[in-house]
């Protein structure tokens, strides 16, 4: 089969950026004292970390709240680098990796469903055609056409799987999405997930419901304390998991 998603000896670092006693005077009169303030210390979210995922599987990336799943995400998804190690992903990918994440708080529904698209790949001729069925896909009905900012939680859920329903990618990265939402939408969105499994499309799935983990996924990824600790199939890591977490 053939790998889409390499991970080689991955490490990304975030600097740790400190508070200058004397704020703009420090900096003027003593720049390198204050520089070496600034670049001193770094917070380390994932450390040399490496798998492959191959086309069509279904992964989760579980682990503790910080253990590193929504940097690697974000790895996969292109919208940061790695400080060292090889990140290598074939194939158009369409992530949901917050709520709300893309999205204008001043823009309608509707207007953030045609940039959110044309963002994910879709053609206009395509979106044109497929915009009703993404209104409808959301069940906001009178409220996409005001601005998202007055939506709840919920319904930023429901407006980002709307538009990830419509579109067709090759990877598709989810981030804790279903555990937001009532259940009829839960289940709308699992569905959906499904469909996207039969077409043969790669999923990245992050959620703390290892329930969902063990129905939607076909290996896991356990990271703990930024680096790999088993990875496996499902049933067997989740196992694992547990055990560690009592």
């Amino acid at each position: 089969m053939e790998s889409v998603i390499e991970f080689r000896n991955v490490t990304k670092r975030y600097p740790l950026y400190h508070h200058i006693g004397s704020g703009i005077k420090e900096l003027i009169f003593n720049p390198r004292r204050a520089l070496s303030l600034l670049s001193g210390r770094s917070y380390l979210a994932i450390e040399d970390i490496s798998f492959e995922i191959q086309k069509g599987e279904s992964v989760a990336l579980i682990g503790r709240n910080g253990a590193g799943k929504s940097t690697s995400l974000g790895l996969v998804a292109g919208v940061m680098k790695p400080t060292s190690g090889t990140v290598k992903v074939i194939g158009r990918v369409a992530s949901m990796l917050e709520l709300g994440g893309g999205f204008h708080p001043e823009l309608t529904g509707r207007e953030n469903i045609r940039l959110n698209a044309i963002l994910l790949g879709l053609r206009r001729k395509e979106l044109k055609n497929r915009l009703d069925r993404i209104i409808e896909f959301s069940e906001l009905k009178e409220f996409i056409d005001e601005p998202i900012r007055v939506y709840s939680s919920g319904m930023l859920a429901k407006l980002g799987f709307s538009v990830i329903s419509q579109v067709d990618p090759d990877i598709l990265i989810i981030d804790e999405v279903l555990a937001v939402g009532d259940i009829a939408f839960q289940r709308k969105c699992m569905e959906t997930i499904n469909d996207f499994k039969k077409k043969g499309v790669t999923i990245l799935f992050v959620s703390h419901n290892l329930a969902d983990v063990k129905n939607i996924c076909d290996r896991v990824i356990w990271i703990e304390d930024h680096k790999l600790r088993e990875i496996g199939e499902s049933s067997s890591v989740i196992a694992s998991y547990k055990e560690a977490m009592a």
